[in-house]
């Protein structure tokens, strides 16, 4: 899916995902960590992606949902990416941080003047 980089899009994918995962047999708590995450990948699309579309792709196997972010921002170096201070909390710099915390696996990819693609896996099933 091509996206605008608006904010007001990402309670469509959300929603798009949430239908997604009911449909593969995820359960409620299951689905709400996947649309967060995702909602935390679409935000950071947008506010790096440079006021482009951003793409979202949804990979379904029998047992995972793999979403993929692509943004066309500036990109950055991945290994400068800091793990935050929780317990002097700032605004933003989250984002990652949070979406490895919910989902089963997690690949970034980010190159300078290249944009990023965050992906993103939920295993169906047993815990990973």
């Amino acid at each position: 899916m091509t996206i605008p980089s608006k904010p007001e899009y990402v309670g469509v994918i959300r929603l798009t995902v949430s239908a997604i995962a009911n449909r593969m047999g995820f359960d409620i708590e299951e689905i709400e960590d996947i649309k967060v995450a995702v909602a935390e990948g679409c935000t950071n699309a947008i506010k790096h992606g440079l006021d482009k579309n951003f793409y979202v792709n949804f990979l379904v196997s029998r047992s995972s949902l793999s979403i993929l972010i692509k943004d066309d921002g500036k990109g950055c170096n991945p290994s400068q990416i800091q793990e935050p201070d929780l317990l002097n909390p700032k605004e933003g710099g989250l984002g990652l941080f949070i979406v490895r915390s919910l989902m089963d696996e997690v690949e970034f990819t980010s190159e300078e003047g290249s944009g990023s693609i965050v992906k993103m896996t939920k295993h169906l099933g047993d815990d990973i």
